[in-house]
């Protein structure tokens, strides 16, 4: 229901919304079952992402997120924390820190990188929009660290040590 002081839906529900948002994402990483995630989603629902590019309706989003979290590094993320998030309730969206995490190498210190977030509501707990925003060579440089570290400590994998030979310079 629009309220016209704030806009299309409340605050309580947008809210609600990016909670079970994350709750799902939680469940998914841990399941692996990405394809999942689309369903997130609304049927003609877009995703922009900066390295990958534009994906449109749930079919693509699927085949992406399964393609992108099925192969090293994105396989190996254990957890997407929200570091924090802005409730934007006149356009509808929530704005956020999302760290994408690797597993402890051995060090036992955080390693990944984050991305800025940004997901427009469209009501009955879905999302018509996401977009995420970063540095790809920031990714890139976390993830070299972490293999380096990683392999100092006996804990990388045949798909990580493959990784390395074809994007580690």
């Amino acid at each position: 229901m629009a309220n016209p002081s704030t806009g299309p839906w409340p605050r309580a529900e947008l809210e609600s919304a990016f909670r079970d948002y994350q709750d799902e994402v939680e469940r998914i990483a841990g399941s692996g079952d990405w394809a999942r995630f689309a369903d997130l989603f609304t049927e003609d629902a877009t995703y922009r992402e900066h390295a990958y590019g534009d994906f449109t309706g749930r079919a693509e989003i699927r085949d992406w997120i399964v393609r992108t979290m099925t192969a090293f590094p994105g396989s190996a993320m254990p957890h997407f924390p929200i570091d924090w998030y802005v409730v934007d309730e006149e356009r509808g969206r929530i704005v956020c820190e999302v760290w994408n995490d690797l597993p402890d190498p051995g060090d036992g210190e955080r390693h990944g990188a984050s991305n800025i977030t940004i997901l427009t509501y469209a009501g009955d707990g879905l999302w018509s929009r996401e977009e995420d925003v970063y540095n790809p060579a920031t990714f890139l440089r976390a993830t070299k660290r972490w293999y380096r570290v990683a392999r100092q400590h006996d804990r990388t994998t045949p798909e990580a040590d493959a990784w390395m030979a074809a994007f580690g310079g």
